[in-house]
């Protein structure tokens, strides 16, 4: 197990990835209250296919907790039950930790796809930490960094839950996601640690520079403050689905605010530091071929943002919008990593 540290902190790097990818898809679709309920879905581990499956019926087996729709309401089974000829109110309870009372497949079947890639990710993760348990005589910064990353992704199921039992509310949401950032920025130290310091292999050291090192961090926060300022977009694009109806995605930037524009401009900001870091390190032969990847991720996020606002939505462009900004900032943090080593070479 110990030698295989690098590959699981690869594959749970790779697993928060697909559940950035799934969430996105998620949202994309209208799909986040597909199962009202949390971790089954309708009271079932493998979700219901058709509304019959979850419509109350006479003479029919109920097993406790799971969820009918009668009456436009959810109702929950309090005990394993044989339903009689009419509906006995004794044996349930109305659901109450919202009002969503509406059945569709599709929506259903992608929210538990994504919750199937968090659990596959729990496994990941699992044996990410009894790999790392292997070095804790050796390096107790991989220990202590495994434990911290698999507490929080504990702490991200909680999370999930909450949001599911808030009706997806946008500040829940936002704290989801910054969450799974900061698991991201843990696993990429975790590989730094796995590249330079396990690997037997000597990789080739950059030659420190001064003004890249500083707007490399500049960028890093940069894209913080712009993931941020898209978490709000994405708030107030929330609030104008649940207003006119999924099916009417073309209102979903209707009268814009502040914070919208400031995102939108701030984007300028963003590309030019980073041409920064593309000129320097094509004009001093720093040797950093991430700066690349990361051009053309902002490229691609310039791209899916003037799509979705000026074509109203296009089909996979939020998840891509998303997808991209969360590797992008994946790259930055890696690319500062090797940076900051480089100045401990020179110093």
């Amino acid at each position: 197990m110990k030698k295989r540290f690098p590959l699981f902190v690869k594959i749970a790097l790779i697993s928060v990835y697909v559940i950035f990818l799934a969430g996105s898809v998620v949202r994309m679709t209208g799909s986040g209250m597909g199962c009202p309920d949390w971790p089954k879905c309708f009271g079932y581990y493998i979700p219901p296919t058709s509304e019959d499956q979850i419509t109350w019926k006479p003479d029919a087996a109920y097993n406790k907790g799971m969820i009918i729709i009668k009456d436009k309401a959810l109702f929950v089974a309090q005990k394993r039950l044989t339903s009689g000829a009419n509906f006995n109110l004794n044996n349930w309870e109305k659901y109450t930790k919202h009002n969503y009372a509406s059945f569709n497949k599709y929506h259903t079947w992608t929210e538990y796809i994504n919750r199937l890639t968090s659990v596959l990710a729990g496994f990941a993760f699992v044996f990410l930490l009894i790999s790392a348990w292997a070095y804790r005589k050796e390096n107790k910064e991989i220990v202590a960094l495994s434990f911290l990353a698999f507490f929080l992704m504990l702490v991200q199921a909680w999370l999930g839950k909450t949001v599911v039992d808030s009706n997806l509310k946008p500040t829940i949401i936002t704290i989801h996601m910054v969450g799974g950032l900061v698991i991201i920025g843990i696993l990429l130290r975790l590989m730094y640690i796995s590249a330079t310091t396990l690997s037997s292999k000597p990789k080739k050291a950059h030659p420190y520079h001064s003004l890249f090192n500083k707007l490399l961090i500049i960028s890093v926060v940069f894209s913080l403050i712009q993931i941020a300022l898209g978490t709000q977009v994405r708030q107030f694009i929330d609030e104008q689905v649940k207003l006119f109806g999924f099916e009417n995605k073309n209102y979903s930037l209707l009268n814009p605010n502040f914070k919208f524009y400031f995102h939108r401009s701030f984007t300028i900001a963003i590309i030019a530091v980073n041409l920064g870091l593309f000129y320097i390190n094509q004009v001093k032969n720093l040797g950093y071929s991430l700066v690349n990847w990361i051009l053309g991720l902002l490229f691609l996020e310039t791209l899916t943002g003037i799509l979705m606002y000026y074509a109203s939505f296009p089909l996979g462009t939020q998840a891509t919008h998303l997808l991209a900004g969360a590797v992008l900032f994946g790259l930055q943090c890696y690319l500062w990593l090797q940076s900051r080593k480089a100045k401990e070479i020179g110093a």
